[in-house]
């Protein structure tokens, strides 16, 4: 009975990998291939066209005002500055309600889960009136500072410090004159680091993907950002070609991959961490 549960266990864990993996696998193959190839079917073999597909972006972004190059470095300047605040608030705020008694504590945390409800296209209107009221439209702080407003990574972190932190370590950094503010940057957040790993790596890709907001935002060529970029490349509407496409969204998966690589080994710590402790 054990060994079928293993078998079974195994089974599935291949399947989920097949499944997350694939639409990758697909997407790496195809900018190898050319475009009357990619409209013609799937295929999961590498053809010839890489090379060829990057020379093309390279003329196609000649015709644009903006480079490749370009479109990276705008992405890192909003989501790299946008994934520090957004887990280091969120910690901070987290820390708040799970450390401090207070009188609308309750109702605090209540609001933050109705917040996280809320999808960010229904405030979408509201949120472009006020940035055109205060002409902040074509910039990229109203996409770099409403980051520090993360409800989920909030609700993350606040399940993670019940379980982690112990109130009795604080009470002594206190008594040992600690304050607050220090208590938290030198003592929480190494203790969080696992955590704070694992929300940078979804934050980041989050951030790095958006779509939405950077469109309605962004209206210069030369301010856009990645996604943007590659969807400026599906913009000739007589012909599109797909190598050039799927090169651009390699280029795009790439910095998430080394991002991945760079934190990933504080999640396994993160994991073997609690196991020890459990």
């Amino acid at each position: 009975n054990m060994l079928h549960q293993k078998v079974f266990r195994t089974i599935i864990c291949i399947l989920f990998c097949i499944i997350a993996l694939l639409p990758f696998v697909l997407l790496v193959m195809n900018a190898t291939r050319d475009s009357e190839s990619i409209k013609a079917g799937v295929s999961l073999i590498p053809s010839t066209h890489l090379i060829e597909n990057w020379k093309n972006l390279m003329i196609k972004q000649n015709g644009m005002q903006i480079t490749l190059q370009k479109a990276i470095i705008n992405s890192a300047t909003i989501t790299i500055p946008g994934t520090f605040l957004s887990v280091y608030f969120s910690s901070l705020t987290a820390y708040g309600i799970h450390v401090y008694d207070f009188k609308f504590k309750k109702f605090a945390w209540a609001f933050i889960m109705a917040i996280m409800m809320i999808p960010s296209q229904i405030t979408i209107i509201g949120f472009y009136k006020f940035m055109m009221k205060l002409n902040m439209l074509d910039n990229y702080l109203p996409l770099i500072v409403p980051t520090i407003a993360a409800p989920a990574v909030v609700f993350f972190m606040k399940q993670y410090m019940e379980s982690t932190l112990s109130l009795e370590m604080i009470e002594a950094a206190r008594i040992d004159g600690a304050g607050e503010f220090r208590i938290f940057n030198t003592i929480i957040v190494p203790l969080l680091k696992p955590a704070l790993a694992t929300q940078a790596i979804f934050q980041f890709i989050a951030q790095w993907n958006n779509l939405f907001t950077p469109s309605i935002l962004l209206t210069t060529e030369s301010k856009k950002t990645l996604p943007l970029f590659v969807q400026m490349l599906t913009s000739d509407q007589f012909k599109v070609d797909f190598g050039v496409v799927y090169m651009g969204l390699f280029i795009t998966v790439i910095p998430l991959i080394i991002a991945y690589l760079l934190l990933s080994k504080y999640i396994v710590a993160g994991v073997s961490l609690g196991g020890v402790k459990g």
